[in-house]
């Protein structure tokens, strides 16, 4: 359940807002227009969001000056201690995409960014099916994540990672869990959602998901 990358991003949360902000080579492209990335689920989102895989708040800040309010979740203590460090305010719990606290409040929309990737496809699934139920009519789900249009496309990545030299990248886009438009499209119907994709950069798309 995404829980096998704890000790990575233990490791990475000492680095990770460096490597977002572009200043590591072979990462450029995927966190290309992050901020605008972020901005962008901020948008889209309602009053009262449940965040998954907050890192180091990068994107609960921006919700929280938006006036929402946020509930995150985040397995790693590295990363939980950064968010908690940089926005005291946020009401942040230890846990993942599939194992989380009970909410008191009611919850109109589920966000995250750069994460649902650390789930399988069986484990997305089970995870939507989880938000379904979760969320009212109307509810949303708006993630922006790594996926590809479809199995060519994800060979076709691969080989241009592999001629750029960019092994590490090669090796996380070989070893996480990324998957195409279509099953993630298929996936959100199976759970009463209507969802649509839209291209936010090489890698990035924006997935956004009402409950029907």
């Amino acid at each position: 359940m995404g829980r096998e990358f704890i000790d990575l991003f233990d490791e990475w949360s000492s680095s990770y807002d460096e490597t977002v902000s572009g200043n590591d080579q072979e990462y450029k492209e995927v966190f290309h227009k992050y901020d605008e990335i972020l901005e962008t689920v901020v948008q889209r989102s309602g009053n009262v969001v449940l965040e998954f895989g907050v890192g180091t708040g990068n994107l609960s800040e921006k919700l929280l000056k938006s006036g929402k309010q946020v509930i995150g979740i985040e397995p790693s203590k590295g990363m939980r201690e950064k968010a908690s460090d940089r926005h005291p305010d946020l009401t942040l719990y230890d846990g993942d995409f599939l194992s989380f606290p009970k909410l008191d409040q009611e919850i109109d929309t589920i966000v995250s960014t750069y994460a649902f990737h650390h789930l399988t496809d069986e484990e997305k699934d089970i995870a939507i099916g989880q938000y379904s139920q979760l969320l009212k009519k109307n509810g949303k789900i708006v993630f922006a994540d790594t996926a590809y249009l479809h199995e060519d496309d994800k060979k076709e990545r691969h080989e241009k990672v592999r001629s750029q030299g960019f092994l590490n990248l090669l090796k996380d886009l070989q070893t996480e869990y990324y998957t195409t438009l279509g099953v993630l499209e298929d996936l959100f119907k199976k759970h009463d959602f209507g969802v649509s994709f839209k291209k936010l950069n090489e890698y990035v798309w924006l997935m956004e998901a009402v409950k029907k």
